[in-house]
C-alpha cells in the first residue's frame, strides 16, 4: 500500500513526499481509513511504530474540510493531549510537517515554561492544539481556552498518562469536551484501568492493535552484559569505547543515577547529557537538541523524560540498569530500529537484576544474547532476602546517622555565630 492509495489531500501527499514517506507503516495502514471514516479508535501500539502521523495526517484532512465550512474567527477544533512536554513538542513538529502546504495552524502547551508566548498563539488562534494535562487546565481556567468547539480529541500515551498521575486532570478535561465528538485513544499497554477509561472517552471504537508491548522489533538486536555493581562503571566505559557507537541513548533507573553516570562520562571527556524530571524544560529541550544535532554522544535519560523521544536513525540503546518492569525494557529498545532501520540494544546486568532480565526473556519470548567476550564478568552473587533486609537495616542505619551529623554540624555553626 502506498500514501496515495488512502485518497490523502494532494497537499498532505506533496508534504509526505517532502519527507520519503511512501508506504505507510501498518498503524498507519489500518487507522488512517477508520479515522476518515469518522470512526472513535481504541489503537494499541509501541512506540517506534508510526502512530503519531496515525491520527494526525487524517485529523489535517478533517481539518481542511472544516476550514471551507468555517466562517469568522478561526476556532480551535482538535485537540491531542500528551503526558510530556518532549511528545507534545514532537507532536506539534510532526503536525507542522505534515501541514505546510496547508494553512491550518498548530500551538503547543506545557508546563514548566512562561505561558507568555503559549497564550499569544492561543490569541491568535490555532486550528490543532498540542497539551499536557497540567497547563491546558491551568490556562483554561484563566479563560484563554476553550474547548467547546473540539471535534476532534486525542489522548495519546494513555498507560503513562495514568503512571504519572494525569487520571484526575484526563476526567476534568473531558468533562469539558462536547459530547458530540470523534475520539482517538492510543496506548502501548492495555491493562484493566486503561480499557476502562477508554470506555469512558469512546463510541463503538474500531480498534487497532499493531505489534504488542511483549513483541521487540525484528530490526533490533540485543545484548547482554553481566557484571557487579561495583564494575558497571568501568564495563560502560568499555563498551563506549568502540566507536560505532557514535550516539547512544543510555536508560538510568533514577535522576540521581542519571546524574551520576553524566558526571562520570564527563570525566573521561565523553560529551553527554542527562535529561530528567529535574530539568528544566529549557535543559531538557537543549540537550535534546544537541543530542540530535550530534553535539554530544550520550543521551542519559530516565524512562519518563525519555517517553515521546523520537530519534531519526537512532541505532544504540543501553541500558544501564534493567528496569523491574518487563514492559518498560520492550518500550527502552524500541527507541532504535525504527521504520526499518537496524538498531542495537546493550544491557548491562549486575547480580540484584538477574531476575528481571529473566522476566524480559519470558515476556519477550527469546533469550537475549549474552556477550562473552567481557573484561568485567559478573562474579559476584545476588543477596538473599535476609541479606537484603540486613542491607537496607544498615543503608537506613547509616542514612539516619548521616543526617544526624549533618544536623548537629549545623547547630554548632549557627552556636559559633551568636559567640562572634
Amino acid at each position: 500500500m502506498k500514501f496515495e492509495d488512502l485518497n490523502l489531500n494532494p497537499s498532505i501527499l506533496k508534504a509526505l513526499k517532502d519527507e520519503n514517506y511512501t508506504e505507510p507503516t501498518s498503524i498507519q495502514a489500518k487507522a488512517i481509513p477508520l479515522v476518515l471514516a469518522g470512526n472513535d479508535v481504541l489503537g494499541s501500539a509501541q512506540t517506534g511504530t508510526g502512530k503519531t502521523a496515525a491520527f494526525a495526517i487524517p485529523i489535517i484532512q478533517h481539518l481542511l474540510t472544516e476550514q471551507r465550512n468555517q466562517n469568522g474567527k478561526r476556532k480551535t477544533l482538535s485537540l491531542i493531549v500528551t503526558p510530556t512536554r518532549e511528545l507534545a513538542i514532537q507532536i506539534g513538529e510532526s503536525i507542522s510537517t505534515y501541514a505546510k502546504y496547508t494553512n491550518i495552524k498548530n500551538a503547543v502547551i506545557y508546563g514548566g515554561v512562561k505561558q507568555g508566548a503559549q497564550t499569544d498563539e492561543l490569541k491568535q488562534g490555532v486550528d490543532v492544539l498540542v497539551a499536557t494535562p497540567g497547563r491546558l487546565l491551568d490556562l483554561m481556567n484563566q479563560g484563554y481556552i476553550s474547548l467547546q468547539a473540539i471535534k476532534y480529541f486525542v489522548l495519546d500515551e494513555a498507560d503513562r498518562m495514568l503512571d504519572m498521575g494525569f487520571i484526575h486532570d484526563i476526567k476534568k478535561i473531558l468533562t469539558k469536551l462536547p459530547k458530540k465528538r470523534q475520539s482517538l485513544f492510543f496506548s502501548a499497554t492495555m491493562p484493566d484501568n486503561i480499557i476502562s477509561l477508554s470506555n469512558d472517552i469512546l463510541i463503538n471504537p474500531k480498534k487497532v492493535a499493531v505489534n504488542p508491548v511483549s513483541s521487540t522489533a525484528e530490526t533490533v538486536k540485543q545484548f547482554l552484559y553481566t557484571t557487579n555493581k561495583s564494575s558497571k562503571t568501568d564495563l560502560l566505559l568499555h563498551i563506549l569505547k568502540d566507536p560505532k557507537l557514535e550516539q547512544v541513548l543510555l536508560f538510568s533507573r533514577t535522576k540521581h543515577g542519571a546524574n551520576k553516570i553524566a558526571r562520570n562520562l564527563e570525566k573521561k571527556k565523553i560529551k553527554c547529557a542527562a535529561i530528567h524530571g529535574d530539568r528544566s524544560q529549557n535543559q531538557r529541550q537543549k540537550a535534546l537538541t544537541d543530542f540530535k544535532e550530534g553535539k554530544i554522544r550520550v543521551l542519559v535519560a530516565t524512562d519518563i523524560a525519555a517517553r515521546g523521544i523520537d530519534i531519526d536513525k537512532l541505532r544504540y540503546v543501553i541500558n544501564y540498569d534493567i528496569p523491574n518492569e518487563p514492559e518498560t525494557y520492550v518500550h527502552r529498545i524500541g527507541r532504535c530500529g525504527r521504520a526499518g532501520e537496524e538498531g542495537v540494544s546493550i544491557s548491562i546486568c549486575e547480580p540484584e537484576e538477574n531476575a528481571f532480565v529473566r522476566d524480559i526473556e519470558k515476556l519477550i519470548n527469546q533469550k537475549i544474547q549474552l556477550v562473552r567476550d567481557n573484561p568485567y564478568p559478573q562474579t559476584d552473587r545476588p543477596m538473599n532476602q535476609a541479606e537484603k533486609k540486613e542491607f537496607e537495616r544498615e543503608k537506613q542505619k547509616r542514612k539516619q546517622e548521616h543526617f544526624a551529623n549533618r544536623k548537629k554540624k549545623n547547630g554548632n555553626q549557627k552556636k559559633g555565630f551568636r559567640k562572634k
